[in-house]
């Protein structure tokens, strides 16, 4: 949970133009690690002392009730972690799309671009001459990234819309649900599944019409 808010943070102004709020986002941490503790930390305990996973009810002489009582609380907590993340999400909602694109000093190439990224991402290919391009870039201009131009994108290369990726990824989920449901289904179930699977990827693979080179503004991917 720790890691998928974080990258959320991190994430979050390339994705969408705007920065959510830094102290709601502080509160949103702290009540996240207390809720998170007070949740999962008792369950190596009772776990320890016998208390069987996905049981709903226990005899109370084995005396699993206060550390239960305390994941109870915990998860409460984690709740209100979540709600002050919607909050702040909803509140920096109306901000304006106004982010730099370099708003926590990184060092790879997505950092170079405006945020949020303009559908063909950059106006040429760029030349990388390290691991660290950008990095690499603020030294040579002694610290300080040019903020990057809004540029056409005239000439790049971008993929026709399809629904072929969508495709694919339901013949992916087809598989293991049909995996699951193969006492019932039989093989068959399988056989269709990843029947779909490879049509889906085969007419993906070969999809007509990447050979051409259009502006953004007719097509996108």
């Amino acid at each position: 949970l720790l890691g998928f808010f974080s990258g959320m943070y991190f994430w979050w102004p390339k994705v969408f133009g705007y920065q959510l709020d830094e102290k709601l986002g502080k509160i949103h941490f702290w009540l996240m690690l207390i809720g998170f503790n007070l949740t999962f930390f008792p369950m190596h305990f009772v776990g320890l002392n016998g208390m069987p996973r996905r049981t709903y009810t226990y005899p109370a002489e084995l005396g699993f009730e206060t550390l239960n009582q305390i994941e109870t609380a915990g998860s409460f907590v984690l709740g209100i972690a979540f709600l002050v993340f919607l909050v702040n999400v909803f509140r920096t909602s109306r901000r304006p799309r106004n982010a730099s694109a370099d708003p926590w000093n990184g060092a790879t190439l997505e950092w170079a671009i405006p945020s949020p990224p303009p559908e063909w991402n950059f106006d040429t290919l760029p030349t990388v001459h390290g691991r660290d391009p950008v990095w690499e870039l603020k030294r040579e201009q002694r610290g300080a990234l040019p903020e990057p131009r809004a540029g056409s994108g005239a000439g790049i290369h971008l993929p026709n819309p399809s629904y072929w990726p969508l495709i694919t990824a339901f013949g992916v989920a087809a598989i293991f649900a049909a995996i699951m449901m193969s006492p019932r289904w039989g093989p068959w179930g399988i056989i269709v599944a990843v029947a779909l699977l490879f049509f889906g990827l085969y007419n993906w693979l070969f999809e007509k019409g990447y050979s051409e080179f259009r502006t953004p503004s007719h097509g996108g991917h």
